[in-house]
């Protein structure tokens, strides 16, 4: 049963997984059988809970779904999540603990990930909250609760309820890699039929899913017929984003080059960009907003760092 509901639905909801990152950053580069000093730290995460949490820093009523170890680490999994007022729908389990992530940053900032298959990879249909995803107006999805199954049925199901509720569909293809190892055909075979509203891919994944195209605008036209409904909002890393709607592509430069950590970049900038556009329907302004958040983002340490004046001036859109 879910742990912790709220009594009104939320406009946003998400579903996939919580984990909790074990972020180690060196100063130097690590040889193989060598020894550096570095920073080693336990920080919340999971790509789903990350946009969730964002989405609700910049101001959306945020709903999430996953499922957790019934362990200490769940435990603060749901203190988190309420701690950031988003409205956590939590199904536990003694079978599976709680979900982890190893992630290595280098000394450059750019960030390497190893996830364990924790509770949040064994979710089931039968273990969603029906109510709360026939409540959302909208529903956000990533790709890491598709690379396998469980808990791809349970996705599915919940992205098809919500759709045929009235909501509308987000969608994060998540890991170029894992798209890679799945088989770009099997993962096409079991997204494109979701009738996706808005497609956030980074570029490697939008190249991946193209057969290997790398021009930013090859790429979003490709990806548009391969997702016909979608809204693409392709992220470029350093060289900022770019929208492309009806058949139209408006470059956001980047807020930031000071790489310090990329990890959660991504999902900062969909939560940041989910939350404005809901709301105005502006998607470059909304890509414009997400950019400032996720360049604040790669500026420090962990996927959702404490924010600061400048970034809570900044998520008040001002």
């Amino acid at each position: 049963m879910p742990a912790v509901t709220g009594a009104e639905p939320a406009p946003m909801c998400v579903i996939g997984d919580f984990a909790w990152d074990v972020l180690i950053r060196t100063n130097s580069e690590l040889l193989r059988g060598g020894d550096t000093f570095g920073e080693v730290m336990l920080t919340p995460g999971g790509s789903a809970a990350n946009v969730a949490v964002w989405a609700s820093r910049a101001g959306m009523s945020t709903q999430f779904i996953g499922k957790i170890g019934r362990d200490r680490f769940g435990q603060l999994a749901q203190e988190d999540l309420e701690r950031e007022h988003v409205d956590a729908h939590f199904v536990e389990t003694e079978a599976h603990l709680t979900g982890s992530v190893a992630v290595f940053v280098d000394h450059t900032g750019e960030r390497s990930m190893v996830s364990g298959h924790g509770a949040d990879f064994y979710l089931l249909p039968q273990e969603l909250p029906r109510d709360v995803i026939r409540g959302a107006r909208h529903m956000h999805l990533t790709a890491w609760s598709f690379f396998i199954d469980p808990p791809r049925a349970a996705a599915r199901a919940a992205a098809l309820l919500a759709q045929a509720s009235g909501a509308t569909l987000s969608f994060d293809p998540g890991s170029f890699q894992m798209i890679g190892e799945m088989g770009v055909s099997n993962f096409l075979a079991v997204t494109q039929d979701l009738g996706i509203d808005i497609l956030l891919p980074n570029k490697e994944e939008g190249g991946m899913l193209t057969g290997g195209l790398t021009e930013p605008t090859e790429i979003a036209v490709a990806l548009a017929e391969l997702y016909p409904k979608a809204l693409i909002m392709l992220k470029l890393d350093a060289d900022g984003a770019l929208v492309w709607e009806d058949g139209h592509g408006t470059h956001i430069p980047a807020g930031s080059n000071n790489l310090v950590d990329a990890t959660g970049a991504g999902d900062s900038f969909a939560g940041g960009f989910l939350a404005h556009y809901l709301d105005s329907r502006d998607a470059v302004a909304a890509a414009r907003f997400a950019t400032t958040i996720s360049a604040w983002v790669i500026e420090h340490l962990g996927a959702r760092p404490e924010p600061d004046a400048k970034l809570r001036a900044a998520l008040r859109r001002t």
